[in-house]
């Protein structure tokens, strides 16, 4: 199985890469939004770059439910 994973560039391989553009630009997008302009950087990994859309995504909605 793990060969598979690296012949087809599985998930595992996705995570560790870079971000994307999309990533990048959603990520930009959102910690002006949230006013967190360091939480934005152009050397993240694509996992560490989701979990920091998906941070900001739940503290803009918490923000916006007041």
């Amino acid at each position: 199985m793990k060969a598979m994973v690296t012949k087809y560039g599985g998930v595992a391989g996705r995570l560790d890469g870079p971000m994307t553009r999309a990533q990048a630009l959603r990520l930009k997008s959102l910690a002006e939004e949230a006013y967190q302009p360091k939480q934005y950087a152009p050397n993240l990994s694509s996992g560490e770059a989701a979990r920091r859309i998906d941070a900001l995504k739940t503290e803009i909605a918490l923000a916006d439910s007041f």
